[in-house]
């Protein structure tokens, strides 16, 4: 699927589908999954409905399913490239230097 040319709220859409198949695939309901990852029933509706949710229950959701680990997958650790490795002389980066002229614009 690609969710770039989809709008955010379809992308929501179908993660709560995506939710929601995992969910029955385990045969679990949802005040199953609200009790277990310590989140209200409403939160699991409105995941499911493509409403969306908070982060910190996304992930909590997540864990009560026995997919949280599938984060990885979706946000890999990106690491540090070679270039950038060498540049900084093995210091990892803190901080953004922005794009050029767009410091000048925010003043």
């Amino acid at each position: 699927m690609n969710f770039t040319e989809m709008s955010d709220s379809s992308v929501l859409i179908d993660l709560g589908d995506r939710m929601k198949r995992e969910r029955l695939n385990q045969n679990r309901t949802q005040i199953e999954v609200a009790q277990s990852s310590g989140v209200g029933l409403n939160v699991v509706k409105r995941l499911e409905d493509g409403k969306g949710c908070t982060l910190s229950n996304l992930i909590r959701i997540l864990r009560a399913l026995g997919k949280l680990n599938h984060l990885d997958s979706f946000l890999p650790e990106p690491g540090i490239s070679p270039i950038e490795l060498v540049r900084l002389s093995g210091r990892q980066r803190k901080e953004a230097s922005g794009k050029r002229g767009h410091r000048s614009a925010m003043k």
